[in-house]
């Protein structure tokens, strides 16, 4: 109940949205596991009225991706498999840690919202906190989220990265306890050596040990962030607030400049 200077306050309460919101959770490598494993992670604080697909890149998408090679690969495989089912969804996540180039591709092809994880991460940082700090997985990727932090922008808010020196796949094949371990080292040297407030996970495959990283902050204030569910849930607004891509720029259909050259093929 509210008590009496709330009562003062004019407010006002929702409804049931009688609009089912779908959206297609894009898992660019082929490795279908990390797609369920999104999928599990983000159940719990799914609301009612939103059901996430989740899409694996078919054959010969590669099965991990950890290189600039593999993101190009996987776009490819990507792009052509979502054309036909693009108009059964309302947005797009693109689950991959980085600034994939199937962002913008989608973003082109179609007017539905579309996000990155890595985006959804630091934007949702900047609104809790002031200094980002990333868990990535190997060494390669430390330089390519150096690039890809000063090309969204965010720079001047951020702590560094702490790589746990694993392939993407060596976070499902190698023990559990070994990988956790870890992994809550190197949260404990972003937040005590470089001072990160908010730690940022750094792979889709790590959505399942936040819950992990939360314990070695415990206490301390630092916010543990998942791209993925943060993802779904500013997607899920923005198709609520009716927001589409801009189409007047950057991000205008490609389509038509394809036909101008004779090119009826994507």
């Amino acid at each position: 109940m509210p008590n009496q200077a709330e009562s003062t306050l004019p407010s006002v309460s929702g409804s049931p949205s009688s609009r089912k919101i779908n959206i297609l959770l894009v898992n660019p490598n082929s490795t279908e596991y990390m797609t369920n494993a999104c999928l599990q992670a983000i159940a719990p604080n799914l609301p009612s009225d939103v059901t996430v697909y989740g899409f694996t890149a078919p054959h010969p998408g590669p099965t991990a991706i950890e290189s600039q090679t593999d993101a190009v690969l996987s776009t490819e495989a990507c792009i052509r498999a979502i054309v036909p089912i693009a108009g059964n969804y309302d947005a797009f996540l693109v689950a991959c840690f980085r600034a994939h180039p199937l962002i913008g591709v989608l973003k082109e092809e179609f007017s539905q919202p579309v996000l990155g994880i890595m985006e959804a991460a630091m934007y949702s940082a900047r609104m809790l906190g002031d200094r980002l700090g990333i868990i990535c997985i190997s060494e390669r990727s430390l330089v390519a989220h150096r690039h890809a932090v000063s090309g969204y922008g965010f720079s001047e808010y951020f702590a560094g990265c702490e790589s746990v020196q694993l392939g993407v796949l060596e976070l499902d094949s190698k023990p559990k306890d070994e990988v956790h371990a870890i992994i809550s080292m190197k949260v404990d040297r972003l937040v005590k050596w470089k001072g990160a407030d908010c730690v940022l996970l750094g792979c889709a495959g790590m959505a399942e040990m936040r819950t992990v990283c939360e314990a070695v902050v415990g206490g301390t204030g630092v916010r543990v962030l998942d791209g993925v569910g943060l993802g779904i849930q500013l997607l899920t607004g923005l198709v609520r607030e009716n927001l589409k891509t801009a189409k007047s720029g950057f991000y205008r259909d490609s389509s038509a400049d394809r036909s101008k050259r004779g090119q009826s093929w994507l």
